[in-house]
Parts: C-alpha cells; sequence; structure tokens
C-alpha cells in the first residue's frame, strides 16, 4: 500500500450518529432506567403487603374453623393487593407508604383505614373481621332451623318429585319404544 492511499483513507470524515439516532439511544437509556425504578417500587409494594399479611396471622389463626367467610392472600398485579376476603382489601397508596384498606360496596369503593403505620391498619382489619363475624352470627341465628312440621312438608315435596321424576322417565321410555315400533313397521325391510 502507497502512502497517498493511506493519507486518502485517514483524510475520510468520521461517521458520526446522527442526532436522532443519538436522541433515541438516550431515550431509551432514560426509559431503560425508569422501568427499573418501577419494577423496584412494585416489588416494596409487595414486601409492604407482605409484612402486613404476615402480622395477620395471629388474627386470622384465631378464626374458628368451619368458617369460610374469609379469603386471604396477596395478588400481584396492578396494583398488587393483600384480600381479605371477597370484597375488602388493602393496596399501597400513590406514594407506596401508606397503607389503603378497602372495601367494594354497592354504591362505590369505601376506604375503611389509611396509614403509614401496619398497626394502624392491622386494627382496623382486626374490626372489619370482628363485624364479619358478628354479621354472620346474626345470620344464623335470624334464621331458625325448621319445625318437625315443616320438615315432615320439605320431605313430602321432595316424595313427590322423585315419584314425577320417575313418571316422566318411564313415559320417555313408553314414548321412545313406540317410536321405535312404529318406524319398524313402516319401514319395508331392506332385501339384498
Amino acid at each position: 500500500m502507497t502512502e497517498s492511499s493511506t493519507a486518502a483513507a485517514d483524510s475520510s470524515p468520521e461517521v458520526r450518529p446522527s442526532p436522532l439516532k443519538t436522541a433515541l439511544r438516550q431515550a431509551r437509556i432514560e426509559a431503560a432506567e425508569r422501568t427499573g425504578v418501577v419494577v423496584d417500587l412494585k416489588d416494596a409494594e409487595l414486601a409492604r403487603l407482605d409484612i402486613l399479611n404476615e402480622a395477620l396471622d395471629g388474627i386470622f389463626a384465631e378464626i374458628p374453623e368451619g368458617i369460610e367467610l374469609f379469603d386471604r392472600g396477596i395478588t400481584a398485579g396492578e396494583p398488587p393487593r393483600l384480600w381479605i376476603d371477597m370484597v375488602a382489601h388493602v393496596a399501597m397508596g400513590r406514594d407506596k407508604r401508606v397503607y389503603r384498606f378497602l372495601q367494594d360496596t354497592r354504591h362505590g369503593r369505601r376506604v375503611l383505614a389509611e396509614s403509614p403505620q401496619v398497626g394502624d391498619v392491622l386494627t382496623a382489619v382486626t374490626q372489619y373481621v370482628a363485624r364479619r363475624l358478628v354479621e354472620r352470627e346474626r345470620a344464623l341465628s335470624s334464621d331458625p332451623a325448621p319445625t318437625k312440621r315443616e320438615a315432615s312438608a320439605f320431605a313430602a315435596v321432595g316424595r313427590r318429585r322423585r315419584r314425577r321424576g320417575f313418571a316422566l322417565f318411564v313415559a320417555g321410555m313408553l314414548a321412545g319404544a313406540a317410536v321405535l315400533l312404529a318406524i319398524a313397521w313402516f319401514v319395508e325391510p331392506m332385501l339384498y
């Protein structure tokens, strides 16, 4: 290679990225950094909800066996939630440091408690659980057990329904057999 060809190679202009490519690269870097922050915030939310969930273990351990009103668990959706039952849950506030105990009602969502302290929300959930257990007791006590007369009436209705069902089954069998006999009677036998 001659000296003139190396000089020509050195004098070629440097290839610089376009301003748009540089701006796109910078925007992608910023977006990746923000995504990392969002992931960290979501992990922090889940960790805080997990702390509250562990604090609730003692309360839910005291609920008598056989009462299935409550279905506690954390869902990692957007936003993450700690469900107490089908209508009440705890979520983190906008600043991700405040616990919000919410209940869905026919008239919209109600805030039952809001605090950055686990103890305050723990107290609110305890009171909520106690109210739900009292509501259950009242509902069960307001529905008296049927008397012997009512029980025998229910049994008689059940027997009538079973007899009616059996009679319909037998009638269906007889109708099906009659249809098959009619088809066999009117269809000419095929001779091969």
